[in-house]
């Protein structure tokens, strides 16, 4: 495992879910890329009546936390899938496939074949970062950068802000973390005490886990069903 890690940064191998390269044993810098002031709120309540999630977002939130009891392993490799419905044993996984899991299970939503039908017909609206020709549904959609296009084509961005209200539960959240190297998660329904907002379900790394990280880094998109 150790001279697996060390030939990819030796070579700046880019990896899958997050676009940058690794810092160190598999993993990205998790540390917060700056401090940004955002005023918290300090009860849930004030908001109760925007914050009802749907019955299909619950389910969504709760395939997306039940990750967290098996994905323990990070493994951004290249897999070869099945079409539709391909997945990688569901111990492994990257920040993409958090997401992609979520709505499969959730929502009966294949963002597999979502993303790759889309690709088809509008390649070049996507990312031209990979040197790819064409679409690939081995991997298209465990990219950060294609499921932020996806989801702004299908009209699901909000505003981004430091307001921590502005999140919901279900929400997905798009980050940089610093060096060109992406992240993605979703807004949990577990609110904060200390912090005054919701955690967030994501894979930095470690596998899934629920953390109060929302504005541990830069926010760049913002996205609602």
């Amino acid at each position: 495992m150790i001279k697996v890690f060390r030939k990819l940064l030796a070579s700046g191998a880019m990896v899958l879910g997050l676009t940058g390269p690794l810092t160190a044993w598999g993993r990205f810098d998790t540390q917060p890329q700056s401090t940004k002031s955002a005023t918290p709120r300090k009860t849930p309540a004030a908001a109760a009546e925007q914050l009802n999630p749907s019955q299909q977002i619950r389910k969504i939130i709760a395939s997306a936390e039940a990750q967290t009891t098996y994905t323990n392993i990070y493994d951004p490799s290249y897999k070869v899938i099945r079409y539709p419905n391909g997945d990688l044993p569901r111990e492994r996984g990257v920040c993409t496939d958090v997401i992609v899991r979520a709505f499969r299970e959730g929502a009966g939503i294949d963002l597999q074949k979502e993303i790759h039908e889309d690709m088809l017909r509008n390649f070049r609206a996507y990312p031209q970062r990979y040197g790819l020709k064409k679409p690939d549904p081995n991997i298209d959609h465990r990219r950060v950068p294609n499921l932020m296009t996806y989801f702004r084509r299908q009209g699901k961005a909000v505003a981004v802000s430091t307001a921590a209200e502005d999140y919901r539960p279900g929400d997905i959240v798009a980050w940089d973390l610093g060096g060109g190297v992406l992240h993605i998660g979703i807004v949990s329904d577990t609110w904060s005490n200390a912090s005054g907002r919701y955690e967030i379900i994501h894979n930095i790394g470690a596998g899934a886990h629920k953390e109060d990280r929302l504005f541990d880094w830069r926010v760049i998109a913002h996205y609602r069903y």
